[in-house]
């Protein structure tokens, strides 16, 4: 029983680790005025996804664009805050992706995208034959869906987090100015208040003038 279970796991994290390799996953930030391009050399007839969304900066927007090997355009957008595209490759060689937050002068963001590139491997090499599987491989396969499943959750999950994070912090250090700027308005009111009050009640001083006779 145990020796099954070792070869499950193995099975399933092999599968696992394959998957990761098709595909590009990366978190990264983009200064302001700056454009950020990809690479990744497809062959022709694959079918791939790109998946984008903005963390943190600004008004969390991007402009994306996705070209073929021969600088077609195949996917275009601005200031777009989350997106995914879906196409299948027309042609062999390098398709570009590129990120430009060059419409900003000031803030920088931080984008996360996923490129999927083709479909995931079959879990067997013989998943795909006429007879049933075995309850052991329809078990592996439905662990194995599964965990795919929990990955895209808590992908899905720390984004939000993040962003809900950033706006956070954002907000708290718009309240700490806010304050500042309120106490500093008191205070100078405060002290003109206290030298006007003074200004009434000073005594002034009297001048007497003689008129010779």
């Amino acid at each position: 029983m145990y020796g099954s279970v070792r070869v499950l796991m193995k099975v399933l994290w092999a599968q696992l680790l394959c998957g990761w390799v098709l595909g590009s996953e990366l978190t990264f930030e983009l200064p302001d005025n700056a454009k950020q391009c990809f690479y990744e050399d497809i062959i022709m007839g694959t079918k791939c996804t790109l998946e984008f969304q903005v963390v943190t900066g600004g008004h969390y927007d991007v402009d994306c664009r996705l070209e073929d090997p021969e600088g077609t355009t195949l996917y275009k957008e601005m200031k777009k805050q989350y997106d995914s595209f879906t196409f299948t490759a027309a042609k062999n060689g390098t398709y570009k992706f590129c990120f430009s937050n060059e419409f900003s002068t000031f803030t920088h963001k931080t984008v996360y995208f996923d490129f999927q590139v083709g479909d995931d491997p079959p879990l067997f090499p013989n998943e795909n034959r006429v007879t049933a599987l075995t309850q052991m491989e329809s078990a592996c396969v439905s662990i194995h869906e599964a965990l795919k499943s929990v990955i895209d959750y808590q992908t899905h999950f720390r984004l939000r987090e993040a962003q809900g994070r950033s706006r956070a912090e954002d907000l708290n250090t718009r309240v700490a100015f806010w304050s500042i700027g309120e106490a500093i308005i008191l205070l100078v009111v405060s002290i003109s208040q206290v030298v006007l009050l003074r200004s009434f009640f000073s005594d002034k001083k009297t001048t007497t003038t003689r008129v010779g006779s």
